[in-house]
């Protein structure tokens, strides 16, 4: 499994910052850390993808999962430094035009 996850909690927002693949064997790590800060209420999630170098359709399911569970409790996703690739996959899916997506990193995680 190659990817790493690193969780910021702060008042405002929770920052994840992911590096390596996201794919059938890594999304279940990934989707394990990241959802119980969706179940509380009005979260705010920033994800940094500046250092995925992969993501396959199991990936993109988990980013649907974070965004359909933030939107029932009132909080917002937002995805940042994605590469010209991630942003095509978005694109291409139409979650572009449903998620905030932003390709700049903003002040780091």
């Amino acid at each position: 499994m190659n990817i790493t996850i690193d969780v910021k909690e702060t008042e405002l927002q929770t920052k994840v910052r992911i590096a390596g693949e996201i794919d059938a064997y890594t999304a279940p790590k990934l989707r394990e850390t990241v959802f119980p800060y969706t179940e509380r209420e009005t979260s705010n999630i920033v994800v940094d993808l500046s250092e995925v170098s992969y993501m396959d359709s199991t990936g993109l399911g988990v980013f649907v999962g974070l965004f359909k569970s933030l939107n029932a409790n009132g909080g917002t996703l937002q995805l940042i430094g994605l590469s010209e690739r991630l942003r095509r996959l978005f694109d291409i899916t139409g979650l572009a035009d449903i998620m905030n997506i932003n390709s700049e990193v903003e002040g780091g995680v």
